[in-house]
């Protein structure tokens, strides 16, 4: 088991800990050029690419989109009711709550841990917290949101090129698919790096609130994953791919919204970090559950 677990997650380690490595040593690393390549072109040829070669029912497409919304409605009341408690403002720990770093560690994970169909589920409840996340989560954050933006996310467009190919199992043509392939494989492995250089360009403040807000999120999206799962009635692969992205930690992308709307960064940091170290620890018991 303890093999199995660490063939899984040494690679996510590994290479985001060279990203972690890289930008403490000074070395140059071009963050928003590498962030818009991903975005732009890395991560629609993942989409296509990942849903076009794996056969994926439609209806475990939308049953995963839909679990998707549910969990992160279930997280957005959970942040509201943490945030009575601890008396932190509601734009500022909502969207961490209800956006975790299902990109950068989710599909990375979900690959090594459950294959290419995993994977392929990984991305359907990707998508569907991106398209939430570019909307409403830019709302909530306080920065500015608008539908023709999120027409024009290539994200977006390459969902919508993937839905017809799941629904009416089209093939791509071999030139199309290789292409796509090539351009997908570089995605995942840039997404660590990053991750590891965003993670080593952020300070911590009040670690203690950080470790405990942090490690409340990754525990409540796990049993909140659990519990849509078992309401949709999923099983077998779709729930543990449901319960593992509900599980993962805070997205890097939830401190750049809020350096851009200027609402406490140090503190959205501190759950970045704080929630990414102590998912090192609980992502292993969550897998060893599943595999």
């Amino acid at each position: 088991m303890f093999a199995s677990l660490f063939a899984v997650l040494a690679p996510v380690f590994i290479v985001a800990g060279i990203g972690f490595a890289w930008a403490r040593a000074g070395l140059e690393y071009p963050t928003t050029f590498i962030a818009r390549i991903v975005m732009m072109v890395g991560t629609p040829a993942l989409v296509l690419s990942t849903l076009s070669r794996t056969e994926l029912d439609p209806g475990a497409f939308t049953s995963m989109a839909l679990a998707c919304l549910l969990c992160t409605l279930g997280m957005a009341i959970a942040a509201l009711l943490v945030c009575r408690l601890s008396g932190m403002h509601w734009r500022v720990l909502t969207p961490a709550f209800m956006f975790p770093n299902t990109g950068n560690m989710g599909l990375p994970i979900s690959l090594y841990a459950f294959g290419e169909h995993g994977l392929a589920l990984a991305v359907a409840f990707f998508l569907t917290l991106s398209i939430v996340q570019f909307t409403v989560g830019m709302a909530i954050s306080g920065t500015a949101a608008s539908l023709k933006a999120l027409l024009r996310n290539p994200i977006v467009i390459s969902l919508a090129g993937a839905l017809p190919i799941i629904s009416l199992d089209v093939e791509l043509p071999r030139w199309l698919a290789n292409t796509g392939d090539l351009l997908g494989g570089m995605t995942i492995p840039l997404m660590l790096l990053t991750l590891g250089v965003s993670l080593a360009s952020i300070r911590l403040q009040h670690v203690r609130s950080g470790l405990v807000l942090g490690g409340l999120r990754i525990v409540l999206g796990a049993g909140m994953g659990w519990a849509v799962g078992t309401l949709l009635g999923l099983q077998g692969l779709e729930r543990a791919v449901l319960v593992v992205q509900s599980a993962m930690p805070v997205a890097v992308f939830n401190y750049l919204m809020a350096v851009r709307a200027n609402r406490e960064p140090e503190q959205v940091a501190n759950l970045v970090m704080c929630s990414t170290v102590l998912s090192f620890a609980w992502l292993p018991a969550v897998l060893a559950w599943w595999m």
